[in-house]
């Protein structure tokens, strides 16, 4: 530890480009990947992880909105993007200007950018959306045709991809299998009509550990980009998932030690009373850097590689943990809340199970507060 943070957030770029080679190998040459950076590339700096994944080898990046967008084409030139969100009415014209690629679902959103396209005097490339059971974008299966060949009418716009959204790939075969049935109707009647589109997409993290019949010729990896198995099925699946390794480690540091009697209440409300005479520390982080109150009185941190539950409630900058008697911890040392450390490692996973959530939101709660650092060679 070369510098004096509260708390931080370490990323693991090497990590990041094995992790990326890994996917590459798995998918095949003839199978591009797009690798998605939404929330900030999950938590871990978004200019800086676009910056190592167009040096690693990423055909496309997936974004949620126009400024994440920006914000790539800021890092570096020409690599497409496609924005996984719809585009609201007013957001249209800057999509068609900053060449941002639009995911497509209604017919007003088609004629949208159609308007759009042809004021500027530009050809938009757009990817229609199926929903085969996700429920939020996308066309219902039986209307796509009907919404592709009015995107055909429009000179100013080109069907680049046609995709869909497994809603429960990590932890329910059945429906997704029935969502691929779905869509590979819907694949089998464009090619009876005759009809290419030149990239086929449906396979997120979950679906390329347990799917790989719907591989197609494109696939979304986010959370395997990042180093972490989707949960679920994860338990039963093949060695295969541990093939990648996390990229990022959430640190802080112990600013007390103290000797607190049996029957003491400690932090908010009193929900930890201690059972016997114990040596609390306090850390240098709580939910103001994203760590989970949830967490509360569940969680565990490492310090000095030894497991240090969390002792009451987690509050906006401090977290009171319990220290073993033998520690040997100091004042001014480090805690590991999310990573590795000695022989132990706190996963997103694990963290997200004992908070009741998902690895996702672990990672995508870490604030703007928390300063990233980056190891393992040069981030933009």
């Amino acid at each position: 530890m070369k510098h004096s943070y509260r708390c931080w957030a370490e990323v693991d770029l090497n990590a990041l480009r094995e992790n990326l080679a890994w996917l590459r190998h798995r998918v095949g040459p003839g199978v591009k990947i797009l690798t998605v950076v939404k929330a900030d590339a999950y938590g871990h700096g978004l200019r800086q992880i676009a910056a190592l994944l167009m040096q690693s080898g990423s055909d496309l990046f997936g974004v949620a909105n126009l400024q994440e967008a920006r914000a790539i084409r800021i890092v570096g030139q020409g690599w497409p993007i496609l924005m996984l969100g719809a585009c609201l009415p007013d957001e249209v014209e800057t999509a068609v200007r900053d060449g941002v690629m639009p995911t497509l679902s209604s017919e007003g959103e088609v004629r949208r950018f159609a308007a759009a396209a042809q004021q500027a005097g530009k050809t938009v490339r757009v990817h229609l959306k199926v929903d085969t059971g996700m429920g939020r974008l996308g066309v219902p299966a039986e209307r796509a045709l009907e919404l592709i060949g009015l995107i055909d009418r429009f000179p100013g716009l080109r069907l680049d991809g046609l995709y869909t959204h497994f809603a429960s790939a990590e932890d329910d075969s059945r429906f997704t299998r029935l969502q691929s049935r779905r869509f590979r109707r819907l694949l089998a009647r464009l090619a009876g009509e005759g009809i290419r589109v030149p990239h086929i997409h449906a396979n997120n993290s979950a679906a390329l550990l347990h799917e790989p019949e719907t591989t197609y010729n494109l696939v979304r990896p986010g959370l395997l980009v990042y180093g972490i198995a989707p949960p679920g099925r994860r338990a039963r699946s093949s060695p295969l998932d541990r093939q990648v390794r996390p990229a990022l480690s959430l640190h802080c540091r112990v600013s007390l030690i103290k000797e607190v009697q049996r029957g003491t209440p400690l932090s908010y409300g009193g929900t930890f009373v201690t059972p016997r005479l114990m040596r609390v520390a306090t850390l240098t982080a709580g939910y103001g850097d994203g760590y989970p109150r949830a967490g509360s009185n569940r969680a565990e941190v490492l310090i000095r590689g030894q497991r240090c539950r969390v002792l009451g409630r987690v509050t906006m900058d401090q977290t009171l943990v319990a220290l073993p008697r033998a520690s040997g911890a100091m004042v001014g040392e480090e805690a590991v809340l999310l990573g590795r450390q000695g022989d132990d490692e706190i996963t997103a996973g694990e963290l997200a199970e004992r908070c009741g959530t998902v690895p996702w939101e672990i990672l995508t709660n870490i604030t703007y507060r928390v300063p990233r650092v980056y190891r393992g060679g040069q981030a933009a």
